[in-house]
C-alpha cells in the first residue's frame, strides 16, 4: 500500500549504487542490495566500531550478493572485519546473508528471540511440495482456481534457497535495552505487524531511527497471514506498535529504512502509517455489505492493480485485515460448498 511523500523530507535523491556506500551520519554507512522481486532492493547499514564493523540486515544470499558483499568489504569497509550483525526481523531480504558474514568472521548475531528462532525454522524448514494445511489456507482465501491449481504442483518458496544457514548462538535484545554500536547507545524499540519482535533502534546520541521494514517513507509493510497461523491478527499489533512509536517520533529523526529513501519528519509518518490501514478497514466494511471472499477484497485495499506476482502477498494482506474485522465482531463469515470463507459486514 502507498502513501503520499510530499511532507516528508529525503537528505537523499538517490540511493549509492550497488557495492558502495553513503555516510549517512558520523560512522554510519547507508548500503544497498539488489533484490530479484519487485521491490527490488534492501538497505543495509554499517556501524563504524574503530577496528570492526557492526552490520544492520544483510540481504539475501546468492552468487551475486556474495561477490557485492566482497566489493563492499574491501571498498567501503575498508578491509576490516564485522565483528557484529544485527537483524532487524526475520524476512529473508534481511538474514540472507547472516549466516555467511558469522561464518565468514566468527561474528556475533544480535535480534530478538522470535526473529532468530523464525528465521532459523524457516531456513531448516525445506518443503518440495506445498503442505496440506498450505493449500487449504489458500483454498479458503478463495484464491483464484487457476492460481492455485498451478501453486499446488509448484516448489514452494523456500527460506533456503536464499539464506545462508545461520549458526547456533546469538544475543538477545529485548524491549527497554540498550545496544552500544557505532560510537551511540541505542534504545531498543519492538515493532510487530510485519513480522513478530520487528527490533528498532532509536539513537541516544542524535537523531538516527534504524527502522527496518516497520516504518519506510513511501510504502507501507506488507501485513499478512499465513498458513503458520491463520486466525492471527497482525493488523491490531500493526496499529498497536504503531501508536506506541509514535510517541517517540520527533520531526529532526533521520529514519533509516529497510527499503526506500531515509527521511525525516517522522510524526507525520506515523500519522499515515495508522490511517492508512484505518482507511483500507472503512473501505473494507463497505465492500462486505454483500459477501466477500479475502480475493474479491483487493479493490478497496489496493490502488493498483494486482498481477500473478503480487497476488500472493495481496492475499494474505486481504486475510490480515477480514481477520481484523472478525476478531473485532464486525464481520461474519460462513463455508462456502468449496471451502472458501465468504466474509460479510454485520447489520
Amino acid at each position: 500500500m502507498n502513501a503520499p511523500t510530499a511532507i516528508l523530507r529525503h537528505p537523499w535523491d538517490h540511493p549509492p549504487d550497488h557495492g558502495d556506500a553513503i555516510e549517512v551520519a558520523p560512522g554510519v554507512l547507508w548500503i544497498r542490495l539488489p533484490l530479484p522481486m519487485a521491490l527490488d532492493h534492501v538497505n543495509i547499514y554499517a556501524l563504524d566500531e574503530g577496528d570492526s564493523w557492526t552490520i544492520v540486515d544483510t540481504g539475501i544470499h546468492s552468487r551475486r550478493s556474495v561477490a557485492l558483499w566482497e566489493n563492499v568489504l574491501a571498498g567501503p569497509l575498508g578491509g576490516r572485519p564485522v565483528s557484529r550483525v544485527i537483524l532487524t526481523h526475520h524476512h529473508p531480504d534481511h538474514i540472507g546473508m547472516a549466516g555467511w558474514l558469522m561464518d565468514r568472521f566468527g561474528a556475533e548475531l544480535v535480534t530478538t528471540r522470535t526473529a532468530w528462532l523464525m528465521a532459523r525454522m524457516l531456513i531448516l524448514d525445506v518443503e518440495e511440495r506445498p503442505t496440506e494445511q498450505a493449500v487449504a489456507f489458500w483454498r479458503s482465501a478463495g484464491m483464484d482456481p487457476e492460481i492455485l491449481e498451478a501453486r499446488k504442483n509448484d516448489r514452494p518458496y523456500n527460506f533456503a534457497d536464499v539464506c545462508a544457514p545461520i549458526p547456533v548462538g546469538y544475543s538477545r535484545v529485548k524491549q527497554g535495552d540498550v545496544i552500544r554500536a557505532g560510537g551511540r547507545d541505542w534504545d531498543v524499540h519492538i515493532g510487530n505487524g510485519h513480522a513478530p519482535e520487528h527490533l528498532t533502534l532509536w539513537s541516544r546520541d542524535d537523531t538516527l531511527v534504524i527502522a527496518g521494514d516497520q516504518i519506510i517513507s513511501s510504502i507501507s509493510p506488507n501485513i499478512g497471514v499465513y498458513p503458520t497461523e491463520p486466525e492471527a491478527d497482525p493488523v491490531a499489533d500493526w496499529l498497536e506498535a504503531c501508536g506506541r512509536l509514535s510517541t517517540l517520533a520527533r520531526e529532526d529523526h533521520l529514519v533509516l529504512s529497510g527499503h526506500k529513501l531515509p527521511f525525516t519528519g517522522l510524526p507525520v509518518r506515523m500519522r499515515q502509517l495508522i490511517e492508512n490501514h484505518h482507511g483500507c478497514l472503512d473501505r473494507l466494511r463497505t465492500h462486505l455489505s454483500e459477501p466477500k471472499t479475502a480475493a474479491e477484497c483487493f479493490a478497496p485495499l489496493f490502488k493498483r492493480k494486482i498481477d500473478r506476482g503480487t497476488y500472493g502477498l495481496a492475499l494474505v494482506e486481504a486475510v490480515a485485515h477480514l481477520n481484523h474485522l472478525h476478531h473485532a465482531g464486525e464481520v461474519t463469515r460462513t463455508r462456502r460448498t468449496d471451502g472458501a470463507w465468504l466474509w460479510k459486514s454485520k447489520g
